[in-house]
């Protein structure tokens, strides 16, 4: 771990140990109700006494945010690489992706819920949509980013479009592409519970909505806080994979 990265740690973890303490004085101070804003205390007893529910809720949610993170990168990068190498077809692709995505994703929750049904399979599909269209506007823009002369250099010494892509177009285009990678963490997480919340088996966002009717307000901000744990722990292995990757940045 290098300096930057070590300093980096230690102010994430005081900016967190700052944060329980304010909302405890606050909660505590006010003598907030539950349903306003429970101590943090109480929060971080709730977490512990439900923690095997909560883990399992946890991996069910990861598991959907994960697969449909992978295809949905695979998607959006894989799309605006076809684009690049297909530039006629560039114009009502673009059109046609961004009048889809004009529409909140959460919006598509019902029919995608009616079509794959409430299991997996539905919230992978949503979380794939959410990711697909950020990666393929970063990767889009990376790609793009390539100076003209290099490119008439290239095509000078017999490179074509296979070459462009791979030895100019892509390394270009990768601080983007990580970039992309790295928002999309937290973005696979929200669209996963959102969809839990309207019809699941299992997951954080089940667990919420069960919390709610059952007026569990404690339960609910357990459930948020493991949620936003896990958000965490994903961008953070996102973003050192991007500081290994883009080393020359990093140094």
């Amino acid at each position: 771990m290098t300096a930057q990265t070590s300093r980096a740690v230690q102010r994430g973890i005081l900016g967190a140990l700052l944060l329980i303490g304010l909302w405890e004085g606050i909660a505590r101070g006010l003598s907030l109700p539950a349903y306003i804003l429970p101590a943090m205390s109480d929060v971080l007893l709730g977490v512990w006494s439900k923690r095997t529910m909560l883990g399992e809720a946890a991996a069910y949610t990861l598991a959907e945010a994960l697969l449909g993170y992978v295809l949905g990168a695979l998607a959006g990068i894989g799309l605006a690489v076809a684009l690049t190498l297909l530039p006629q077809i560039r114009g009502f692709v673009v059109t046609a992706v961004t009048a889809v995505n004009s529409v909140p994703v959460v919006a598509y929750s019902p029919l995608i819920l009616l079509w794959c049904g409430i299991g997996l399979a539905s919230k992978v599909v949503m979380v794939a949509l959410a990711v697909s269209f950020t990666l393929f506007l970063s990767t889009l823009a990376g790609l793009d980013r390539v100076d003209r002369r290099s490119i008439d250099l290239m095509r000078s010494f017999g490179a074509g479009r296979l070459a462009l892509l791979w030895r100019l177009r892509l390394p270009t285009a990768l601080p983007l592409i990580l970039a992309g990678l790295r928002v999309s963490t937290v973005r696979s997480i929200i669209v996963a519970i959102v969809t839990e919340m309207l019809g699941a088996y299992g997951g954080l966002g089940w667990v919420i909505y069960q919390a709610v009717l059952q007026i569990d307000f404690v339960q609910v901000w357990s459930a948020i806080v493991v949620a936003s744990a896990a958000s965490l722990l994903f961008f953070g292995l996102v973003g050192l994979a991007e500081r290994r990757l883009l080393f020359w940045k990093a140094s």
